[in-house]
């Protein structure tokens, strides 16, 4: 029997829903939580550990172009090609050591 292409089953519409809500309970949430000054909601009240600042400029700095481009680009011109964003952990690393003092500075 052939799958129907396009098909959601009750199960697939009850988790794509469930998904929507959460992050719309969430970002209602955060936006109560620093109702107080832009600042303390997107800086997060300057509360954040280092850990979940740099998960976040990871994720926002890696994204699927880099697993298959940079993968398809080593195959096809060598390891010098797909290696090449190992110089973006040098550059981040210059310029949080740059920026930093000023940023923390600043209040």
């Amino acid at each position: 029997m052939d799958p129907i292409v396009g098909y959601l089953d009750g199960a697939d519409i009850g988790v794509i829903v469930s998904y929507f809500v959460i992050i719309f309970a969430v970002g209602i949430w955060s936006s109560l939580r620093n109702r107080g000054s832009v600042g303390g909601y997107f800086l997060a009240g300057r509360s954040m550990h280092w850990i979940p600042v740099g998960a976040s400029l990871f994720a926002s700095n890696i994204g699927s172009g880099h697993f298959i481009g940079l993968a398809g680009s080593g195959a096809s011109s060598g390891i010098a090609k797909a290696v090449f964003e190992y110089n973006a952990a040098f550059t981040l690393g210059l310029l949080g050591w740059l920026f930093l003092p000023v940023y923390i500075a600043s209040g």
